[in-house]
């Protein structure tokens, strides 16, 4: 048995000698300071098989290749190098030439196909796992903020919202956000809800970002810009990795909290055919506290409060957008005879809203973040040529989302599952996105349905009435029957913090009608395929691609958001496209792109994208590039704005699609006694004390908005048929001229990047309000005759007086001409040797006629004037570096369904230093943001934002 065991040892020891056939050493040094390159990649060209250089810059490779085969080594930062290997045991001296410039990396995006930032046709943006380990910012993510043009808005501490080149909103649907090629945005809010299902910091290769609109390779959505976050491979990027970050964050509403984010990468390759790889990311915190008070009950910010304004509607206040007109409410009292004859003469003919609840008793301002993700990549041949990858992401987390209301967003899941083949020349990828909403809900209808629980609206202003006509009946001054009515109608109010609350709340929060609840409620998901193929070994003229995609959404919200109340809806868009790029002249220094795009959506007409693009190389190295363009871009409809069906309590939200207009109604609306017998003695339709008012009606039967407050300040103003059209697609056309470049200063060069752009919107999506009569036409032809022997009055215009109409908000698309423009500049060069300075500009304006289309409300919400600072030095002395960023921008205006308001000018200083522990393979970084501690705002509802200080150890990264 012994001399069994001795035997098949020493087969097995024979085997591993004869597997490790060729050995490789050497040195990787810096061409221009002859110091040593700890961390280069270095591998067999088209396989992974590879190693690293340790902390000294040498490595030691051995592999089952046999001479000759070529060595690829690279850094980031440096030019690659391919050496070949002709023998056994051969030692290799390898001298990496510095990039010049941040300009020479390359990027695959602008064209799909890879080129040098510095000869793409179009702007690009890019950061890399280097810049991530410098950026000041907590997170890689916040840390976007500091590329030129870029704007970062911050909805909570987990949830902030990426724009280019205007219309910023939370909801962001004019942006796409791609993870490994997959749309991670969500299937029923279709926007992302910033890196919730985004990347690992510790797995992010590359961060591209192409502002302005991309729709001719990437379809619908490409609008105002693109992102591509690309992962580490685990042929690529193995071991083991961790991050540990802690920190506070600092803000005058909420004190002083700590927080915590843990990151840990996994990845192995079992051999050149098989590696996996997982990661996982946990971020926990307090959310900056939202604790503006101030009064908003005309739709932007006005003086009193509570105690002064008895229709106070406090922006931070939830509950007491539910307002009535006493004067109504006495009338009809006095005439079920529950109060005297002649009371209603005593209550003064004003509103009162009930008393609200602050948001910081409706949220637990909790923080967390979970993500996980893993892919199994599979290479047939054991190189390059041909993967297979399965991919899988979830994340699961809390956070706050602010739309027409804020949402407190609540255990919310989704996932993201995706089968790729992909090769040199080609992809082919399927995925489905999904989500859960978990327990989340709307914080102003469950402030709403908390009143109602304790007492109904009907009881609260009829007590609040009567006492009123007491009061005044004992001689009470106005004042003081005011002070004694809501102080009757209180009685039995819920307290924040009493087990009574407690209870309420959780059963309101739980129930998804929104009737009597407040849960946001939603299973939707979207299956997407997406192919495309290079056909640069076929075609030697020109490089030629092709490809295409499809998507189907299943909408599923059981009928609380969407108008599925039977089953999903279900719907499907498609796409195919095709480029061609040509080089001419000498050494190719004129490149000419030109690409179209077709794609058509069940609901809608289909639709051509065409891009051409110019890009020429000046200069001995190529480094004067100039460049221009022309390209289109659209936007499908939303799924919201197709097929919302939605009481958001300042409104009813109704979608366009055709089939959704009478899938919709709302739920039972008070009609007044008088409104009740005008009628049904002189309209067409008869009605009772309830009535319940179709989407369709939105549509074709309403009043605009303005034109119903214009008619109330003066009746000789009539208001007008609001003739709403279904929504359709919008386009943008963007003109862009640019310049990168190289321009010698001596010892140092300054890198200049460039670019002017000009868009013209076409049927821009907006949302119309408008206003839908109980009874009677918009037209004005149904008329009744008021008081003895009065004058014909239209039934609609009686409708409006007397309060018998509901409020909807459309969709649509505005005939406005709308145009926007700027341009950016961003210079970058060396000071004192070693210190990296950058500097960038953005200007963006906004041109728009608000007289052509008097109820369209844009949006554009970017300030005019950014500017952002860069400085450090990633080796101060040895393995000590720092680096500091500062951002300022000028006032702007925000508008949004929410809120509009000004937003103040601010200054934002973000720094940190670091310091790396090669023996222990690690990097500590000291950092903080905002660190003036002038706390400032995104938009207006949200949390101040304050500061945030934090201490990171990473490991093996």
């Amino acid at each position: 048995m012994i001399k069994k065991m001795i035997l098949l040892a020493f087969i097995a020891f024979s085997s591993v000698a004869m597997v490790a056939q060729t050995t490789v050493t050497g040195t990787v040094k810096d061409a221009k300071t002859g110091e040593t390159i700890p961390g280069a990649n270095i591998k067999i060209s088209r396989k992974a098989v590879g190693t690293t250089t340790d902390f000294d810059g040498n490595f030691v490779l051995q592999v089952t290749d046999k001479p000759p085969f070529t060595l690829e080594i690279s850094v980031l930062g440096f030019h690659p190098e391919k050496i070949e290997i002709t023998k056994n045991n051969q030692k290799v001296i390898a001298s990496l030439i510095e990039n010049e410039t941040s300009l020479d990396e390359i990027v695959v995006s602008a064209s799909r196909t890879p080129e040098r930032i510095m000869e793409s046709p179009v702007t690009v943006e890019r950061m890399d796992s280097r810049s991530i380990k410098n950026t000041s910012a907590p997170s890689f993510y916040d840390g976007l903020e500091n590329l030129k043009g870029v704007d970062i808005n911050t909805n909570s501490l987990t949830f902030k919202s990426v724009n280019t080149r205007g219309f910023a909103t939370f909801s962001n649907t004019r942006f796409m956000q791609l993870v490994d090629g997959m749309d991670n945005s969500s299937p029923a809010l279709n926007f992302a809800l910033g890196n919730l299902l985004g990347m690992s910091e510790l797995d992010v290769k590359t961060v591209e970002l192409l502002p302005g609109a991309s729709s001719a390779l990437y379809g619908a959505n490409a609008f105002n810009g693109i992102m591509f976050m690309t992962s580490k491979s685990p042929f690529e990027d193995q071991g083991i990795s961790v991050s540990l970050k802690s920190g506070i964050t600092s803000q005058d509403a909420a004190g002083d909290n700590e927080f915590k984010d843990l990151n840990i990468r996994m990845a192995y390759a079992f051999s050149d055919k098989f590696a996996a790889k997982a990661t996982l990311s946990y971020l926990k915190g307090t959310e900056w506290y939202a604790t503006d008070y101030r009064n908003t009950k005309d739709g932007s910010y006005t003086s009193g409060d509570r105690n002064s304004d008895r229709n106070y509607d406090g922006l931070n206040v939830y509950g007491d957008e539910v307002s009535t007109n006493l004067r109504g409410v006495a009338e009809t009292l006095e005439g079920l005879g529950i109060l005297p004859s002649g009371a209603a003469a005593l209550v003064p003919s004003e509103n009162v809203s009930r008393t609200g609840y602050d948001e910081r008793d409706l949220m637990t301002y909790e923080a967390k973040s979970v993500k996980f993700g893993g892919s199994l990549n599979y290479r047939p041949f054991g190189d390059d040529r041909l993967e297979i990858v399965w991919n899988s992401k979830f994340g699961i987390g809390n956070t706050i989302y602010q739309g027409t209301n804020r949402y407190n967003i609540k255990d919310f899941l989704m996932e993201q599952h995706k089968l790729e083949v992909k090769g040199k020349n080609f992809f082919v990828r399927g995925y489905v996105t999904s989500e859960d909403a978990g327990n989340s809900y709307d914080t102003r209808f469950a402030a709403i349905n908390i009143n109602r629980a304790w007492k109904d609206d009907n009881t609260w202003f009829g007590e609040y009435t009567g006492a009123f006509v007491q009061g005044t009946l004992a001689g009470l001054t106005a004042d003081q029957a005011h002070a004694v009515a809501r102080q009757t109608a209180e009685s039995g109010r819920l307290l924040p913090g009493s087990a009574g609350f407690k209870a309420a709340f959780e059963e309101v929060i739980q129930d998804p009608d929104l009737v009597t609840g407040a849960k946001f409620q939603d299973n939707t998901k979207y299956y997407h395929a997406d192919a495309n193929y290079n056909l640069q070994d076929i075609t030697d003229w020109a490089e030629f691609q092709v490809g295409g995609s499809y998507r189907l959404y299943s909408l599923n919200s059981n009928g609380s958001i969407f108008t599925d109340y039977d089953g999903p809806i279900e719907y499907n868009e498609y796409g195919v496209y095709t480029q061609a790029q040509k080089k001419f002249l000498e050494e190719d220094r004129l490149k000419i792109t030109a690409s179209i795009r077709y794609d058509k959506a069940q609901n809608f007409e289909g639709n051509f994208s065409p891009r051409i693009s110019f890009a020429y190389a000046g200069g001995e190295n190529k480094n004067q590039n100039f460049r221009a363009s022309f390209q289109t871009g659209f936007r499908n409809p939303t799924t919201q704005d197709q097929y919302i069906g939605l009481n958001a309590g300042r409104g009813f939200l109704v979608g366009s699609a055709p089939d959704n207009l009478d899938r919709y109604t709302t739920s039972p609306l008070t009609v007044s006694g008088g409104g009740q017998f005008i009628a049904n003695n002189f309209g067409t339709t008869p009605i009772g004390s309830t009535t319940s008012i179709s989407g369709r009606m939105a549509y074709e039967n309403a009043f605009s908005q303005s034109s119903v407050e214009a008619f109330a300040a003066d009746q000789s103003n009539l208001p007008t048929n609001a003739n709403v059209a279904l929504v359709k697609p919008e386009k943008v056309t963007a003109f862009e001229v640019g310049y990168r470049g190289i321009v010698p200063t001596g010892d140092s060069n300054i890198s200049v990047d460039l670019s002017v752009y000009y868009n013209q919107y076409e049927d821009f999506i907006a949302n119309k309000n408008v206003v839908v009569p109980f009874y009677g036409d918009v037209n004005l032809t149904q008329t009744a005759p008021v008081g003895p022997g009065g004058a014909n009055v239209p039934l609609a215009l009686i409708a409006i007086g007397n309060g018998d109409f509901a409020g909807f908000q459309t969709y649509t698309n505005s005939a406005a001409d709308i145009n926007s423009y700027g341009a950016s500049i961003g210079l970058n060069t060396k000071v004192f040797n070693d210190f990296n300075l950058g500097l960038n500009y953005t200007y963006s304006k906004f041109d728009f006629d608000q007289a052509s289309d008097p109820d369209f409300e844009a949006g554009f919400n970017t300030p005019e004037h950014k500017v952002k600072l860069q400085f450090g030095n990633t080796n101060l002395f040895k393995n000590f570096g720092f680096n500091i960023n500062a951002r300022w921008q000028d006032e702007y205006r925000w508008e949004s369904t929410f809120l509009d308001a000004t937003i103040a000018s601010r200054t934002v200083l973000d720094a940190q230093i670091n310091y790396s522990v090669p023996t222990w393979k690690s990097v500590f970084k000291l950092g903080g943001a905002n660190l003036t501690g002038k706390e400032y705002l995104s938009a207006p509802g949200v949390g101040a934002i304050g500061s945030q200080y934090y201490l990171s150890w990473t490991i093996n990264n």
